[in-house]
């Protein structure tokens, strides 16, 4: 059985530098799994903006010796076999991937140098975009039982961010203001945790028509920031309280306009660097709001497992901008660099 897998063909997607025009749709034998490893057949890939950088730019990319690697981080899949000792799934398990391998709670591991752990598909580690994957077994959760896979391959990344920073972080509760940039993946799970916790969500964005549609998710209030000033708008909605949590989805020196927005004890999750790595904000706000501003990394395993068992008790619904079948990567990619309402997500099943 073993042998007749391992000559078994699968479609993956591959690249050897960086580069859009250097990803190839090619085919590999299905791998087999070592000890304490599951071979997953992947149902759904959902793609994040990193990685669009890493592909396009490199990012924190690294070329194996070896050949071309796998990009590619968030995935659903079913555990099609298990190696020697594992003893967290068996086979017809559903289940979803960690970004992050091998941070399970915590601080999680990196030094001062490099800081936090590489994500799958960074040619640190291998990728999900593949018919077929094997992982080690503690890179995986199960998946909620109330989302298809398509939905649940959103959860990894872009839901535990927007996870991470309200509820691990922030401690959202009811009564507060959340404000969300943007209606990507993250902001879109930012408003619907945050109106889950009976919080107050104002929605950022430069499209009339996505804000409009974010009413039915939540939105409280909703802020067109190419027609009129978004921070005076947030102060005046709450007179001058300020927005007590802020998903910084922007970057760079947005910065400084989220600690203008925020409220005195009020809590900044920078999370996106479309403007940039470098970031600035008025010292003054910082120091005189008492404001605290976490850099966010995703999140760990065991906070991943919180946001599945929270999906199927609050019928948490992740929203799908589009769905690509796996030769159409190129497609997905374009999709997401122009901008999509919610979640990219390239279908292998």
């Amino acid at each position: 059985m073993k042998h007749m897998r391992h000559m078994q063909q699968m479609k993956q997607w591959t690249m050897n530098a960086t580069g859009r025009a250097n990803l190839r749709l090619t085919d590999a034998p299905v791998p087999e799994p070592g000890p304490g490893e599951i071979l997953v057949k992947v149902s759904a890939v959902s793609l994040n903006y990193r990685d669009r950088l890493a592909i396009d730019e490199g990012l924190t990319m690294l070329f194996p010796e070896n050949g071309p690697f796998v990009p590619g981080s968030d995935m659903a899949g079913e555990v099609a076999a298990v190696g020697v000792g594992v003893d967290r799934f068996a086979p017809g398990d559903r289940v979803i991937s960690t970004c992050l391998p091998g941070w399970i709670e915590g601080p999680g591991p990196g030094n001062a140098r490099l800081g936090g752990p590489e994500a799958l598909g960074s040619g640190h580690h291998p990728g999900v975009l593949a018919e077929y994957v094997v992982l080690d077994q503690n890179w995986a959760v199960r998946a909620p039982q109330s989302l298809s896979a398509v939905e649940a391959s959103t959860l990894p990344m872009a839901g535990l961010s927007a996870w991470t920073a309200l509820v691990e972080q922030g401690r959202v509760h009811a009564g507060e203001t959340v404000v969300v940039q943007g209606t990507g993946g993250v902001a879109l799970f930012g408003l619907q945790i945050a109106a889950a916790h009976g919080a107050e969500v104002v929605v950022i964005s430069g499209d009339d028509t996505k804000l409009a549609r974010t009413k039915e998710l939540g939105a409280a209030h909703r802020i067109n920031r190419l027609t009129q000033d978004w921070v005076a708008a947030v102060h005046e909605l709450t007179r001058d309280h300020g927005a007590d949590h802020i998903l910084e989805t922007i970057g760079g020196h947005h910065l400084a306009r989220s600690i203008e927005a925020a409220a005195v004890g009020g809590h900044i999750s920078l999370i996106g660097i479309l403007e940039g790595y470098e970031v600035s904000g008025h010292v003054g706000h910082l120091a005189r709001k008492k404001l605290r501003i976490d850099g966010l990394q995703a999140g760990h395993r065991r906070a991943l497992e919180d946001l599945v068992r929270a999906a199927d008790r609050i019928t948490l619904r992740p929203v799908i901008a589009a769905e690509y079948a796996l030769p159409d990567l190129p497609s997905a990619l374009a999709h997401l660099e122009r901008g999509a309402f919610g979640k990219v997500v390239v279908t292998a099943a």
